[in-house]
């Protein structure tokens, strides 16, 4: 328990996450996402089901979403890479003072990926459309997401997990039970702990230049750009392996058309 002026790990994980959740920009529209982005691959009809189910469901091939995913991850390194020494956040941080703005901007770019990344590897929406907060099942799952990121083993088991619980559910939301009070949730606060240890030696430092020590001293952009490729790689490597990109009658759904797949 925290006490004094001293705060646990895992809560500076947890503020962090708050804050950069209600940044400006962060959210991702599913249905827009998967429109924008299937519509080079997919017939109308096809796109509207991977909306109404998964991806996977509508039948869009592995490679796809892999491809999709690649894209993605280009697009927000070179984004995040540009303004990582940004400071200045528009509105809404008074509430989160222990929080630095360039550490909160940096996990609102890590929160923008994860969306992606699991939308076209056949996750549900991960925040309501009418709530301005997070719900506890999100936060809990966010946090498993950046843990594999991160690298944090058990984070990978509570992903793995939850993945098979909306396989086996066929469900269209999160398992809020699990992910709240039941099985998943010791796994969710040890990862929490965890990246909280972790952004004590590392990101709440002076700069964000220390989120991953470097030998020699480098630029903020060219640390963001060497850090966040490869934790949205390990994301969506580990998703891509999970069985929600392999419902069992995926293959019998309607396929892309090879021809419109490139490289």
């Amino acid at each position: 328990m925290a006490t004094g002026n001293q705060i646990e790990p895992a809560t500076k994980f947890e503020q962090t996450l708050r804050a950069s959740a209600q940044m400006p920009g962060v959210r991702i529209n599913r249905e827009a996402f998967l429109r924008r982005e299937l519509k080079r691959f997919c017939s109308d009809d096809q796109i509207a089901r991977a909306i109404a189910t998964t991806p996977a469901e509508a039948g869009v091939p592995l490679n796809v979403a892999d491809q999709i995913a690649n894209s993605v991850i280009k697009y927000e390194t070179g984004k995040v890479t540009t303004i990582s020494a940004v400071a200045g956040i528009p509105g809404g941080f008074a509430a989160f003072g222990t929080v630095p703005a360039d550490i909160a901007q940096y996990y609102g770019h890590l929160l923008r990926v994860v969306q992606k990344v699991a939308y076209i590897y056949s996750w549900p929406d991960l925040f309501d459309d009418d709530g301005d907060g997070m719900d506890s099942a999100t936060e809990s799952m966010l946090t498993l997401f950046i843990g594999v990121m991160f690298g944090v083993n058990a984070a990978q088991a509570g992903v793995a997990q939850v993945s098979a619980l909306i396989a086996k559910q066929v469900a269209k939301k999160l398992p809020q039970q699990a992910l709240t009070k039941g099985t998943i949730y010791p796994i969710v606060k040890k990862v929490a702990t965890v990246l909280g240890v972790q952004m004590t030696k590392q990101i709440f430092a002076k700069s964000a230049a220390k989120i991953v020590p470097l030998v020699g001293a480098v630029v903020s952009g060219s640390l963001t750009f060497a850090t966040f490729m490869p934790m949205s790689k390990r994301l969506q490597k580990h998703l891509a392996s999970l069985s929600l990109t392999k419902p069992s009658h995926a293959s019998n759904s309607q396929t892309v058309d090879p021809t419109l797949i490139t490289d």
